[in-house]
């Protein structure tokens, strides 16, 4: 087949989408991406690119990539945000028609964590070129805004919600990727077009890895670390951790090392500093090739999220490469991701947003047996081969977008 992805976000930018070009790529199809300039999650426009102006590259030395110009996020802000939203929308509807007018295609996905806003572009492209559309659902609007409280005003949720409602009516098929999602998308679409298509990722190791600081690496081998990976936001109910450090400082084994950047990075190292809490390791951000050495020598792998019902709705992508790791996972959520990481029996779920609860699970799992961990590991890569495995979700990609 010859398809599109639209996202505002792609490589360099660490989102899943990267891998599923790459596998559509190696299953003998041909794939154009049109995306913006990256600079998630930091806000700043990465190096080697610049917000003004197009721009066309290739992904893995064979993939043409379109990007178009982009209001970068900064330090977040609603104002930021939303020009960043805004300007991929307006940029992508006046720029990629011209971009891709020698292109043709049988199909567009676009892949859409929030903003769903990013698909728009989409629409005109899929009358331009006769080809089918499939909108990938990763967020659920207008609920993640009220959840955030990034929209407030009822009716401007209103009038979010009647857009949504118009987006999903120009696509042909809905991808979501939680079960929860079907009920809440739902409210917006015909019930035909919505299919269930969870988040996969590429388990296999990277051909080239990149060396972690020696000191990390001594840490998680000399500690029971517990390890969060991922963008460090207002979602993540890092206040939890935060507070569980305090609950686990005593204890001199635990370490929790936080792996990653985002809007609340600073805060939670004024928080570190005014706490004197040397058991909160802030790691940084580290390339996806340096994962893996990170996840083997980790302990276990924890994801929270706040306790709000979307998010009781979401399995976050981080889930399904805490399972492919092999590792025992600390799941401080409600809903999809711990019924996940329940049924897989991978690990130790609490409630979200429930301090001692988190601390009891981390204790819990500390002690535990080596064995008795490395079986929790080895039952969460095992349902990560029977459900998410890339080359099998790729493959039923194709079926879903020839249908």
């Amino acid at each position: 087949m010859k398809i599109l992805v639209v996202s505002q976000y792609f490589w360099p930018e660490s989102f899943i989408i990267n891998d599923i070009v790459r596998t559509l790529d190696e299953q003998g199809h041909e794939v154009v991406v049109a995306t913006g300039k990256p600079n998630y999650p930091d806000g700043k426009i990465f190096d080697g690119y610049r917000a003004k102006g197009t721009q066309r590259e290739c992904y893995l030395g064979k993939i043409d990539v379109f990007r178009v110009p982009l209001w970068p996020r900064g330090e977040g802000g609603a104002k930021n945000l939303i020009l960043n939203y805004l300007s991929f929308v307006l940029a992508g509807l006046l720029f990629l028609p011209w971009m891709l007018r020698k292109r043709e295609f049988d199909a567009i996905l676009v892949f859409a964590p929030s903003p769903i806003l990013q698909a728009i572009p989409a629409i005109p492209l899929k009358w331009l070129k006769k080809a089918k559309l499939a909108l990938w659902v990763q967020d659920l609007w207008p609920e993640s805004l009220a959840a955030t409280g990034f929209v407030k005003n009822p009716h401007a949720l209103k009038a979010v919600g009647w857009l949504v409602k118009g987006i999903y009516r120009c696509c042909d098929t809905l991808l979501v990727q939680s079960h929860a999602f079907v009920d809440p998308v739902l409210r917006y679409a015909e019930r035909r077009k919505i299919v269930y298509y969870p988040n996969s990722m590429n388990a296999t190791a990277p051909a080239e890895t990149v060396p972690i600081p020696s000191e990390l690496s001594e840490l998680l081998e000399t500690h029971f670390c517990v390890v969060f990976a991922g963008n460090l936001g207002t979602v993540q109910s890092l206040d939890t951790l935060l507070q569980a450090a305090r609950h686990l400082k005593e204890d001199a084994e635990i370490r929790l090392v936080l792996v990653g950047s985002g809007s609340r990075l600073a805060w939670l190292q004024e928080q570190k500093e005014l706490l004197d809490l040397n058991n909160l390791v802030l790691a940084g951000r580290f390339p996806p090739e340096a994962m893996p050495q990170i996840f083997e020598r980790s302990a276990a792998l924890l994801v929270s999220l706040n306790a709000e019902e979307i998010f009781a709705q979401t399995v976050p992508s981080k889930i399904q490469a805490y399972l492919a790791a092999g590792k025992p996972i600390i799941a401080s959520l409600d809903g999809e991701g711990a019924r996940i990481v329940q049924e897989a029996g991978a690990g130790i779920s609490s409630p979200a947003e429930e301090v001692l609860p988190l601390v009891a699970a981390i204790r819990e799992m500390r002690s535990r047996s080596n064995a008795e961990r490395e079986a929790m590991g080895a039952s969460g890569r095992a349902y990560f081969d029977q459900h998410f495995d890339m080359g099998k979700q790729v493959r039923r990609l194709i079926d879903l977008l020839e249908r």
